[in-house]
């Protein structure tokens, strides 16, 4: 297994894209636009892959702000995704590990994520922050931080 940031293999941009979008439905683009940001250091917020060989096993992102009212709360890891077949191995652990230490070396703490789960993150150093409200609705979700 392979753990890199896309700046360390952009040419994987367009492949990366895609797959990201086939697991969260959102669109494309919108992973296009924020991974040029980050490759033309327009952005520190950037994306981490686990690759096996030439197959992507998991990643995630940085991102300002992942669909939550909170906009003070940023920035926020997002897309955090291992393959089926991939996970219990601490791929999203490692990918967790080498997002907050990356954004460290740059001066970029704390670190947000929201999720529904309750006890993953704990492992690698999140703590619950609070609750918050998603964007445009009602519904609330766990918040969490990494100093």
């Amino acid at each position: 297994m392979k753990y890199i940031n896309l700046r360390e293999i952009p040419d994987i941009k367009d492949e990366a894209a895609e797959w990201f979008h086939s697991k969260w439905g959102v669109p494309k683009e919108a992973y296009l636009e924020c991974m040029e940001n980050y490759l033309n250091n327009e952005t520190e917020f950037g994306w981490y892959l686990c690759l096996d060989e030439d197959r992507i096993a998991g990643g995630l992102g940085v991102i300002d702000n992942d669909f939550h009212e909170r906009k003070d709360l940023s920035p926020n890891i997002c897309a955090v995704y291992t393959e089926e077949e991939y996970r219990c191995k601490g791929i999203a652990g490692q990918l967790l590990d080498l997002a907050v230490n990356d954004l460290k070396t740059k001066g970029v703490t704390p670190v947000y994520l929201i999720t529904d789960h309750t006890s993953f993150y704990e492992r690698y150093g999140w703590e619950f922050f609070c609750m918050v409200n998603e964007e445009n609705n009602s519904k609330t979700t766990r918040m969490y931080i990494h100093r």
